[in-house]
C-alpha cells in the first residue's frame, strides 16, 4: 500500500534533527529542471511562481546557489506546511518512521517522487508551473511539468499491491491519477462537513486531517485500506453511507 501527499511551499534546512539517508530517485531531472531554472530572469521566475517581489528575490537566489547534493533535509522534516505540522514526524517513534518510509511518498513538481528520509533542499516550483519558456540554458522540453514527468510519477510510487491512497491535492494527485490501471485501486480520502445535506471540505482543515491521518496511518501500522476507518483524528468519522470503492469520506461531528 502506498500513501500519496503533497509538498508544501514553505520548507526549512535543518541538518541536525535528523541524518538523510538516500538521494531522491529523480534527482538527475531535478538538475535538469534546476539548470532550466537558474537561466530564468528574475522576472521569468516570478512569473512561474505568481508570487510577490520578496519571496521571488529570496526563492530566485536560491536557485542560483542550490547545491542537490550537499548541506541537506530529510524531505519529511523540511517541508513546513499545515499538513506536515499536524503529522508531527519529529515526534514519530522507530516504527512509525520505518512505516513511512516504507509507504508514504511525497509528489513533488521539482523532484518528482521523495521518500521520506530522502535528502532535499528548499526550493519553490508547483507541479502546475507552466515550463514552456526559454531560458539561456534553453527549454525545458515540456510546456508544464505535467508533460515533463510523464508517466513516470505513477510508475514510481507503485508497490505490487497497487493500492494507492490519496492524501494529496487535486495538483498533484492528477500525476498519478491520469495514469491508473484496471489494476490499480486508488483511494480518495475526504475530510468534510455536512452542509445543507452536502460534504464540504475546507482547505485548511483538511491539511490538517490530512497529517493527522498520516500520523494515524504510521503509529497504528495500517496495511489494510479498511483499517483507516478507524481514524478518529480531529472529530472525524468514517462515514460508510457517503463512502465507496474510491473515496473514503471522513465528516467533522459538530458538538
Amino acid at each position: 500500500m502506498r500513501i500519496i501527499i503533497s509538498p508544501a511551499k514553505k520548507m526549512n534546512v535543518d541538518s541536525d534533527s535528523m541524518a538523510w539517508e538516500s538521494l531522491p530517485c529523480f534527482l538527475d531531472d531535478a538538475e535538469k529542471i534546476m539548470k532550466w531554472m537558474k537561466g530564468l530572469t528574475l522576472q521569468e521566475a516570478r512569473e512561474i511562481w505568481g508570487c510577490n517581489e520578496k519571496l521571488a528575490v529570496m526563492n530566485y537566489r536560491r536557485f542560483q546557489e542550490m547545491d542537490l547534493r550537499r548541506n541537506l533535509t530529510p524531505a519529511l522534516l523540511s517541508y513546513e506546511g499545515i499538513q506536515y505540522q499536524y503529522m508531527a514526524p519529529m515526534a514519530f517513534t522507530k516504527p512509525a518512521w520505518d512505516y513511512v518510509q516504507q509507504n508514504l511518498r511525497i509528489l513533488s513538481g521539482f523532484y518528482g517522487v521523495l521518500k521520506p528520509l530522502d535528502g532535499v533542499t528548499p526550493y519553490r516550483l508547483e507541479m502546475q508551473a507552466r515550463t514552456g519558456m526559454n531560458g539561456k540554458n534553453g527549454r525545458l522540453g515540456a510546456e508544464n511539468l505535467y508533460e515533463y514527468w510523464n508517466g513516470r510519477i505513477y510508475r514510481e510510487i507503485l508497490d505490487n499491491s497497487r493500492i494507492i491512497i490519496n492524501l494529496a491535492s487535486q495538483e498533484y494527485s492528477k500525476c498519478v491519477e491520469d495514469y491508473l490501471s484496471e489494476e490499480d485501486r486508488f483511494i480518495t480520502c475526504i475530510f468534510g462537513e455536512m452542509q445543507k445535506g452536502k460534504v464540504i471540505q475546507k482547505g485548511t482543515y483538511a491539511k490538517m486531517a490530512r497529517g493527522e491521518m498520516i500520523r494515524f496511518l504510521a503509529e497504528n501500522q495500517v496495511r489494510q485500506p479498511e483499517e483507516m476507518k478507524d481514524f478518529r483524528g480531529l472529530g472525524y468519522r468514517f462515514r460508510e453511507e457517503l463512502s465507496g470503492e474510491e473515496e473514503y469520506v471522513f465528516v467533522k461531528e459538530i458538538s
